[in-house]
């Protein structure tokens, strides 16, 4: 193991550091990336700023191991670490936990780490968030990362944020929203927050639940062209997840917009609402699973 994070340095001395990689596509990283970021991590000594940048890159897909996901739940754990690289950990191992939930270990050569470590990172979580000595941010972002596979605890744990009546924790409370059921009511007035970023959050949730209650306000979003650009685009992919069908109409313009994004936004929205629409024939002809 220390001969291959001695190995790990390799692409730093060639000239492929941090910054560089930030930039570059997981898929063109170097092999011994993972070897890499995992020295930087367990390196006490190393620059703040590049552990940072190792704990963020450490999270992809294209890297994460057992050996990678206890380093960073190491890092979390342990209070003598910078508060921030702690945060930047924890939320790191939201999408591993994501995938291994929604595989389910079915198959598990199609998950990077194995089932004992999903189970030591949510128990560990858990743990850290109901310890009164964490910090917030630690705390905020293991919520964020520890949703993305629910679990029982997460319900009150969703809740006690957003009724905080702190705006940091309100806007975690959202995004976790979008992965546990049960708060329609509270992603409705989060619609109406004049906090940009707790109303973006908001716009996903709604369009992850398909909340239709919500599809006034998307229109209104959709339609109006002084609405910022990053909600735009949520409320683009929103629409296409309430109402499919309507999708198609009040996006059209949209599709053939100068900018770039918007415009692939749109079309992807109205491409789902052509799929769902074309599922809904199939099943109303007695093709479907429930005749």
């Amino acid at each position: 193991m220390k001969q291959e994070l001695r190995d790990g340095t390799e692409s730093l001395r060639n000239g492929m550091d941090l910054k560089t990689l930030l930039d570059t596509p997981p898929w063109d990283w170097p092999r011994d990336a993972g070897k890499m970021f995992q020295k930087i991590l367990m390196d006490r000594r190393a620059n703040e700023s590049d552990r940072l940048a190792a704990a963020q890159l450490a999270g992809d897909f294209t890297v994460i191991n057992d050996d990678l996901a206890d380093a960073l739940l190491a890092i979390v754990g342990n209070a003598d670490e910078p508060e921030r690289l702690r945060a930047k950990a924890a939320i790191s191992l939201g999408p591993i936990l994501e995938h291994a939930d929604m595989d389910d270990f079915e198959d598990p050569d199609d998950v990077p780490i194995t089932e004992l470590t999903f189970r030591n990172i949510q128990d560990s979580l858990r743990k850290l968030y109901f310890d009164s000595s964490t910090p917030k941010e630690v705390r905020r972002r293991i919520l964020e990362a520890s949703v993305r596979a629910p679990e029982t605890w997460h319900q009150d744990a969703i809740g006690n944020a957003y009724s905080r009546g702190d705006k940091e924790w309100m806007l975690t409370a959202v995004f976790s929203m979008r992965w546990v059921r049960g708060f329609d009511d509270q992603i409705l007035a989060a619609l109406k927050s004049a906090d940009p970023e707790i109303h973006y959050e908001a716009i996903y949730a709604a369009g992850e639940w398909e909340l239709d209650a919500a599809w006034p306000h998307i229109v209104e979003l959709v339609n109006d062209a002084d609405t910022p650009r990053q909600l735009l685009l949520a409320a683009i992919g929103a629409a296409g997840s309430i109402r499919p069908a309507e999708a198609r109409i009040i996006l059209v313009d949209l599709a053939d917009s100068d900018d770039e994004e918007i415009a692939g936004a749109a079309g992807e929205a109205m491409s789902m609402s052509e799929t769902a629409s074309d599922d809904e024939d199939f099943e109303e002809e007695g093709h479907g699973w429930i005749n």
